[in-house]
């Protein structure tokens, strides 16, 4: 599967490594998934994931969290951003996600915030799902 992780996933996988969302990035790991990236999201993966409130939680240095976003920058595939979808959406944050799957002609935009994508994706062939909804549609 090609898709587009959002940062509130990257967070949860770090905070549980028992969840959905950790499962999700294991499969990243071994070859199942296919993250699409660009350069504004993985910056955005790294300040958020790398903020002091969010290490004490995870228990995880900076070192660490930079480990796992190093690996997923070799793993995962590059899209380059030509052109802005702006503004589709509520969240100005919300529109490099859509940016990146339009781009990398993703298959789904995984994320917790479904709502605030509302039905935008779809427009553009995407699916919305949540981490426990990717994992079920991988292993159908």
């Amino acid at each position: 599967m090609r898709c587009v992780i959002d940062t509130n996933v990257v967070v949860a996988a770090l905070r549980s490594p028992s969840g959905a969302s950790s499962a999700l990035l294991h499969m990243v790991l071994d070859g199942s998934v296919t993250p699409l990236l660009s350069v504004p999201l993985v910056l955005e993966y790294e300040a958020v994931s790398t903020a002091p409130e969010q290490r004490i939680i995870s228990g995880l240095t900076s070192e660490e969290v930079g480990v796992l976003i190093d690996t997923l920058c070799l793993i995962g595939q590059e899209v380059e951003i030509h052109f802005l979808w702006r503004p589709h959406l509520r969240d100005p944050a919300d529109e490099m996600v859509l940016e990146t799957a339009v781009a990398g002609n993703a298959e789904a935009i995984v994320t917790f915030n479904k709502r605030d994508f509302g039905s935008v994706p779809e427009g553009f062939g995407i699916a919305v799902l949540s981490p426990k909804e990717a994992l079920e549609r991988m292993r159908r």
